[in-house]
C-alpha cells in the first residue's frame, strides 16, 4: 500500500462533499498537471491511503483521509466539449488525463494546517513542504503516521 496527499479546493470539492457522495465514494478527476497525472496513472492503486487536503482557502490544511477504491481510468471530462476539463487533443484510444475513485474514511478531529506541518521537523521533507503546488503527491509511511496522529489530537 502507498500513501498519497490529494489536494482540492473546498469550495470546488471538499471532504464533506466526498462524505455526502453515494457510498461515500467519488471520482477524483480534473487533474491537468502532467506530474500529478503520472502519479495517478502509474502509481496510485486501489487500496492506497489518501490524506485529503483543502487548498486555496483561508487556512490550507489536511482535513481527513480516504482510500483509493478504483485505480486509474481515463477522465471522462477530457472528452466532453461542455466540460471545463475538455481536451481536444485527447481521444478514446489515446487518453491524456486520468482519474481514480476514492472513498471517505475519516474526518480529522481537527484540521492540520500547512503552517503547523511546516513547523514539524518530522515533516520537513514532505513533498507538500518542498513542492507545495503539486495536487497529487506521495507521502511516506512515517509522514502518514505523524499527520494522522496530529489530526486526531
Amino acid at each position: 500500500m502507498n500513501y498519497w496527499l490529494f489536494k482540492s479546493e473546498p469550495d470546488e470539492y471538499s471532504i464533506d462533499d466526498l462524505a455526502a457522495e453515494p457510498g461515500q465514494t467519488g471520482r477524483w478527476d480534473g487533474i491537468r498537471n502532467y506530474q500529478a497525472r503520472n502519479f495517478l496513472r502509474d502509481a496510485v492503486a486501489a487500496g492506497d491511503a489518501v490524506l485529503f487536503y483543502h487548498s486555496a482557502c483561508k487556512v490550507p490544511a489536511v482535513v481527513g483521509s480516504a482510500e483509493v477504491v478504483r485505480a486509474a481510468y481515463p477522465d471522462p471530462a477530457q472528452f466532453d466539449p461542455e466540460s471545463k476539463y475538455f481536451d481536444p487533443k485527447a481521444s478514446a484510444d489515446k487518453p491524456r488525463w486520468f482519474c481514480v475513485d476514492i472513498r471517505f474514511r475519516a474526518r480529522f478531529a481537527r484540521p492540520l494546517p500547512l503552517a503547523e506541518i511546516k513547523q514539524n521537523p518530522q515533516l520537513a521533507d514532505m513533498v507538500l513542504v518542498k513542492q507545495g503546488r503539486l495536487s497529487i503527491q506521495p507521502v511516506t509511511a512515517a509522514e502518514w503516521t505523524t499527520i494522522v496522529a496530529l489530526g486526531e489530537m
